[in-house]
């Protein structure tokens, strides 16, 4: 029996992949390679190169690999592209989602581990997030997750499916030098960009009421987010009931000046950031609790701030001309 990784090859869901295989459990992968890499993949780990929206594919693939339960990963993740393109969004993490449901009850695969989002919770009003928090998303990328959850929650219901989704913040570092983030929107690969290219990395806003100014999140190491998703996965298998959400969280986050002091020590590279006015919108501080997940999915924090900067550029450091291509 096997595991479909969906987005598998994609920054985090080939670390998942990774999890996976080092928990001795059977990964397939499924991605359309619109932002994975055929090369983040294992050697030996099936990759049908394919879109959710085809569901005859997808069911296909549930089939012929004798998949057990999905992880899914796949989607458009850029919230602020997606308020420029709803319909694209919405096509991607909603049709898609339901056309994966669809091809799991026809192929009678009854577990699901749903890759969620904070964008669910939009500007929450309280400093620690929980799992109770009201959900506000504020753009489509956060609404379409929120929905996926729903259609998900729906299908359960109606057809036994055993699930949870998981709810993280900012996903950074990397768990193999040959990993690493390409997102063009991510705080990680947006300064190292900037250095590898002379450009000063820029905050935008220093004036928050937080303790040096700048906006604080959440940070969490992509390895210890894949480990999670796997404990996950292997309870489901095993029949025992999990929250039907939970947030993947640090409970303290970590400003953009201590990201760049950071990254200014662990790769040697001296500068100052620029400083520019806020952007609309960005809350002081978002920060999520992990006691839930702590409990049943064997989440904790197992890196350091740099230890997360530190894997991060060793990979961006190995990839060298083949990035991001």
């Amino acid at each position: 029996m096997t595991w479909l990784v969906t987005g598998g090859a994609g920054y985090i869901g080939s670390h998942v992949v990774a999890a996976l295989l080092e928990a001795q459990m059977a990964p397939v992968v499924i991605d359309d390679l619109s932002s994975g890499f055929a090369r983040f993949v294992p050697e030996g780990v099936p990759l049908i190169e394919a879109t959710l929206l085809d569901g005859a594919t997808v069911e296909r693939a549930l089939r012929e690999h004798e998949v057990e339960g999905v992880i899914h990963l796949a989607g458009f993740k850029y919230a602020g592209v997606s308020v420029q393109r709803p319909l694209h969004t919405y096509a991607q993490n909603v049709q898609g989602t339901a056309t994966l449901l669809q091809a799991m009850v026809a192929a009678e695969v009854p577990h699901l581990v749903f890759s969620s989002s904070a964008a669910t919770f939009g500007t929450p009003d309280v400093d620690l997030v929980t799992e109770t928090t009201p959900t506000h998303p504020e753009s489509p990328y956060g609404e379409s997750k929120l929905i996926g959850e729903w259609l998900i929650a729906d299908v359960a219901r109606a057809h036994g499916l055993r699930h949870t989704s998981l709810r993280y913040f900012n996903v950074v570092g990397s768990g193999s030098p040959h990993l690493y983030d390409t997102s063009p929107h991510n705080l990680f690969p947006l300064v190292f960009d900037a250095l590898a290219n002379g450009r000063v990395p820029r905050i935008n806003g220093t004036d928050y009421p937080t303790p040096d100014g700048t906006c604080v999140r959440d940070y969490v190491h992509v390895a210890d987010l894949a480990h999670s998703h796997v404990v996950a996965a292997r309870k489901l298998a095993a029949g025992e009931t999990l929250e039907r959400v939970y947030n993947l969280g640090s409970g303290e986050g970590s400003s953009v000046r201590q990201i760049m002091d950071t990254i200014r020590e662990v790769t040697g590279i001296d500068f100052t950031p620029e400083t520019h006015p806020r952007r609309p919108g960005d809350p002081a501080r978002i920060v999520a609790t992990g006691e839930l997940a702590t409990r049943d999915l064997d989440w904790a924090m197992r890196h350091t701030l740099r230890e997360m900067v530190a894997s991060a550029w060793e990979a961006r450091q190995k990839a060298g001309d083949a990035y991001p291509a």
